[in-house]
């Protein structure tokens, strides 16, 4: 489920991805289950009602990871 994020070009961060799925160029969304939910339940809220998938993932570290950042991310999301 995270190998897509290694190739793809992505968005990582609440804003950034919040700002992909207004702009209509976020494709797929990942959220982190450990993460703060006063972070990833506005993005998940905004994936419902845009239509986009969103996926969960176990953990922030996995997910900053599978992004190639040193640090773990809350959300993340493929873009065109």
């Amino acid at each position: 489920m995270l190998t897509d994020l290694k190739a793809a070009k992505k968005v990582t961060g609440a804003k950034q991805v919040t700002r992909a799925l207004k702009s209509g160029t976020a494709r797929k969304v990942y959220l982190a289950d450990n993460a703060d939910p006063r972070v990833t339940e506005p993005v998940a809220d905004l994936c419902q009602e845009t239509g986009i998938e969103a996926v969960h993932v176990p953990s922030m570290h996995a997910l900053g990871a599978a992004c190639g950042i040193a640090v773990g991310s809350a959300v993340a999301a493929i873009v065109e």
